[in-house]
């Protein structure tokens, strides 16, 4: 029972400071998304357009910053602390060479990309300004998730908290500065946004660079980011590959879906821009814990103590969804004025506060999801949510989305059930899979000590 509660414990300690992490970044999104709609609703539009694109640039850099952390907290279970610090110096390497590739492939292709969408007009040209800006420089974001994942894993979620805060201060001030003109600086609107971003991230880079050497038990040398082992970085890939690649699944539907969307007019996609800065509040939670979770089993298994592993992400499970509920059912009584906060058009007020009804059936799905897929992934096993991911997002959701919208007629609420259909089918065949116990076989390193042993493997996390 003691052994339990001290799971508890570690599981709020590290959930609580990435709760309030995300929930400073999406609401860095929402007050981009408020600041950009006094500009007009079809800026908004562009925005989540190029954000569309930019959300899967960001997936592919997230090969080595997820794989890198699991691979970490791996080590850190058993208690090779050098090793992970090798890890993280090739990481960071493998991050900012892959985002300056990407960073130059979104700049010179931004414009056919967009086309690609169907993105036309003022949408386009909001859209593109956006792209080439953010777009251009997103090897910083590369470099900052790596970072802020390596120093998670360690258990310090407190000071990640910190840094996202100040970030979105400055990106607070900037938008207030460049979007509309103050102090004698130039009325920007979009672009002003998006130098905002951009400025924010290079600031945010810096200090998670300071806490890094502040944090770890053994530093980084320079030669961890120069010489890169063979055998690290296929680690870090063999989990970070297929981890991206289920996401990469997930936002490429997800694009397709704008596809469908743009064929419904300015106003649906413009809903659905605000409906998903909304719903981001609603599974907030859930991400929070599927993070907090996937660092405790990460450390379990390398430790070899897979028994505590198998019932601390059932537990996981429920919490995260009782609160998951509760926060949709708050969000669905009050969704008519959440979505009077970005517009004042009825037809888009009207449209929004049918898809966030949907929201029940959605999140729930996606709870289970998030929770087990992070875990599974944590654990070594990577593999099987991508082959899912095929199945389900690909051969299912996106056909069913087509048929809703464009045969029956239901307009956005037919994107919104297809993606639950989803989430729940996979919902299903994850919670089997972690049942089965078949993600055991799948761990990175061979512990040192049996799984008999007393000691906890998050002792070492402070």
């Amino acid at each position: 029972m003691e052994n339990k509660n001290h799971q508890q414990f570690n599981l709020m300690k590290l959930t609580w400071p990435i709760f309030l992490e995300l929930f400073l970044f999406m609401l860095m999104g929402s007050v981009d998304t408020f600041m950009i709609s006094t500009v007009s609703d079809d800026a908004v539009s562009g925005v989540g357009a190029a954000n569309q694109i930019i959300a899967i640039a960001i997936l592919v850099l997230s090969v080595i910053g997820n794989g890198a952390s699991i691979v970490v907290s791996q080590y850190l279970g058993s208690k090779k602390p050098r090793e992970a610090a090798e890890v993280t110096g090739n990481a960071i390497t493998l991050n900012l060479a892959v985002g300056l590739i990407l960073s130059a492939l979104l700049f010179g292709l931004g414009r056919p990309l967009l086309h690609a969408l169907n993105v036309q007009g003022d949408i386009f040209d909001y859209a593109l300004s956006y792209m080439n800006i953010v777009g251009g420089l997103i090897f910083f974001q590369a470099l900052i998730n790596g970072l802020a994942a390596t120093i998670r894993t360690h258990g310090f979620t407190k000071q990640t908290m910190v840094i996202s805060l100040l970030m979105n201060i400055f990106h607070v001030i900037g938008n207030y500065l460049l979007i509309y003109g103050h102090f004698g600086l130039p009325a920007l609107g979009v672009e002003g946004a998006a130098i905002s971003t951009v400025a924010s991230r290079l600031i945010c880079l810096a200090l998670f660079f300071w806490l890094l050497y502040r944090i770890m038990e053994v530093r980084v040398k320079w030669r961890y980011y120069t010489h890169l082992s063979k055998n690290y970085v296929m680690q870090i890939l063999k989990i970070g590959i297929p981890s991206a690649f289920e996401s990469i699944i997930y936002q490429a539907c997800q694009l397709v879906f704008t596809l469908y969307i743009t064929y419904l007019g300015s106003e649906a996609m413009a809903t659905r821009q605000y409906a998903l800065n909304i719903s981001n509040y609603i599974y907030l939670f859930s991400v929070a814990v599927s993070m907090g979770t996937s660092i405790i089993v990460g450390h379990l298994v390398g430790a070899g103590r897979k028994e505590e592993a198998y019932k601390r992400v059932f537990s996981s499970v429920k919490w995260a969804m009782l609160v998951t509920v509760i926060i949709d059912v708050i969000v669905i009584l009050f969704r008519v004025p959440l979505f009077g906060l970005f517009t004042d058009n009825e037809s888009i007020i009207i449209m929004g506060a049918q898809v966030i009804l949907l929201s029940i059936f959605l999140e729930t799905g996606r709870t289970t999801n998030l929770v087990i897929i992070n875990s599974l992934r944590a654990s070594g096993d990577a593999k099987f949510p991508v082959y899912m991911g095929l199945i389900s997002m690909v051969c299912m959701s996106l056909p069913l989305g087509y048929v809703l919208v464009f045969k029956l007629h239901l307009g956005l609420a037919g994107v919104w059930i297809a993606t639950a259909a989803d989430e729940w089918l996979r919902a299903v065949i994850m919670y089997f899979r972690w049942k089965s116990r078949a993600w055991e076989k799948h761990a990175l390193l061979e512990p040192d000590r049996p799984e008999s042993s007393s000691a906890s493997p998050m002792a070492a996390v402070h």
